[in-house]
């Protein structure tokens, strides 16, 4: 049963176009995941590296396709400095030294794949598991909600060049550099006194930074993990992460559409994580109200568990809500599907439910399928309230019981994109089951 589920979710997403019959993907009739994406990144394999990166890259630097790049331990760009990157480059994260790179504010990074000849970060080991290396930083001098100006990582990164770690500052339009058509696998690896690494962190980044078309897989923390700043985020993909898929704090303001969160209830962490984590702040009192408050905005995502017995996995604790928000945060989905969850979304239970915390929290023409209840607050045993009150057909929500395979929402109008989640054929094959399945 778990393999035919995982096969037809895997053909949805990667075979979207391969049937005339095949109706549109998440949003259009082109299948935006092909053909740069890849749901099986423990089958590659890649040569020994020929270059190593290390300490401090202090001056201009491109990264060239015909060679194997190490990031052997903390890699830092500084000094104002550009890294950019050839499309179809592999660079490769040492396990031992939990090789790590990290584009401090006022430097940048040109990563700009293609749809044919992506950029690749993914591990040194033959047999790749998710935490096998650190991440990717980029830091900006976008604004943040704490008080004073910067911030620093907190990750044990080191570096000889002072300020390297540091992030914020007062430009919401500022421009660290180009990610695009990049995969990221298998980073977040643990440190003993920082916790897990993320796979992509973005701290104060400006709007003016081009973010679009990235794959996260097998995470052992967070997939993207959002820390202030101001971005439009396109075509996103977290895959089988063992943390949040998408983390938003202190301030973000971002637009995020046309992205996908797959969770696996058998490879996730033993702390709570989500599709979405939506915050402000980690202590309130550090934080500066006179100043923009977490703004999330998110048009045409599917978010989904891929539970292959969702009653029995949710009593085993294995699934949890898909969008969790807390207190103070301004957040509104359109467009989407939320499938699989137990519930699919929680509030904080800090938050006053009232006309003006609703106004600030909107779901609209969304489908909420098979999940264990739909909007709850947490700790709350009776959420009939919310439930009505997002249930209502102002808003233009579904609530269903359907597989995965008929869910679907279409457009009344033409004003408005056909966004159907919708499968019309199921290829019985081995090659789309991974070894950890």
């Amino acid at each position: 049963m778990k393999k035919t589920t995982f096969i037809a979710l895997i053909t949805l997403l990667v075979c979207g176009n391969m049937f005339a019959q095949q109706e549109k993907g998440i949003i259009g009739y082109n299948n935006w995941l092909n053909p740069w994406t890849e749901f099986k990144p423990n089958k590659a394999n890649y040569s020994k590296p020929t270059q190593i990166l290390s300490g401090n890259i202090t001056k201009n630097t491109k990264l060239f396709k015909r060679d194997i790049y190490l990031l052997l331990g903390d890699v830092f760009v500084t000094d104002s400095t550009t890294l950019t990157i050839e499309p179809g480059t592999i660079i490769i994260g040492d396990f031992k030294t939990k090789g790590s790179l990290v584009i401090s504010n006022g430097s940048k990074i040109i990563a700009e794949g293609t749809s044919t000849d992506p950029i690749i970060f993914t591990s040194s080991r033959s047999v790749k598991k998710p935490g096998d290396w650190g991440g990717l930083f980029i830091l900006g001098n976008a604004p943040i909600n704490t008080f004073g100006s910067e911030a620093a990582l907190n990750y044990g990164l080191r570096s000889s060049v002072a300020n390297a770690i540091s992030y914020g500052g007062k430009n919401p339009d500022s421009n660290s550099g180009i990610l695009k058509y990049v995969r990221i696998e298998f980073a977040g690896k643990r440190t003993k006194d920082y916790g897990y690494f993320n796979a992509l962190t973005l701290a104060a980044v400006g709007q003016e930074t081009i973010v679009e078309n990235i794959m996260v897989s097998y995470c052992q923390g967070n997939s993207f993990n959002i820390v202030g700043g101001k971005l439009i985020l396109d075509q996103m993909v977290s895959y089988k992460s063992s943390g949040n898929d998408y983390k938003f704090n202190h301030g973000t303001q971002v637009w995020i559409s046309n992205s996908l969160a797959i969770r696996s209830p058998y490879v996730s962490g033993a702390d709570i994580s989500r599709c979405l984590f939506v915050s402000d702040y980690d202590v309130k009192d550090d934080t500066d109200f006179d100043r923009e408050q977490t703004f999330v905005t998110a048009t045409n995502l599917t978010l989904i568990n891929l539970s292959s017995d969702l009653k029995n996995d949710t009593k085993l604790g294995l699934v949890n809500e898909a969008i969790y928000l807390g207190e103070d945060v301004s957040f509104s989905i359109d467009t989407s599907v939320i499938s699989g969850f137990n519930p699919a979304v929680i509030l904080d239970d800090k938050i006053i439910i009232n006309n003006e915390s609703l106004s600030q929290m909107k779901f609209t023409r969304t489908y909420f399928n098979n999940c264990i209840g739909n909007i709850f607050r947490k700790d709350f045993s009776n959420n009939d309230d919310l439930e009505n009150w997002y249930g209502s057909r102002s808003f233009d929500n579904v609530y269903s019981k359907g597989p995965d395979s008929e869910t679907f929402i279409n457009a009344n109008d033409n004003s408005r994109p056909d966004f159907r989640l919708r499968i019309n054929r199921i290829i019985a094959s081995n090659d789309l089951i991974d070894d950890e399945d």
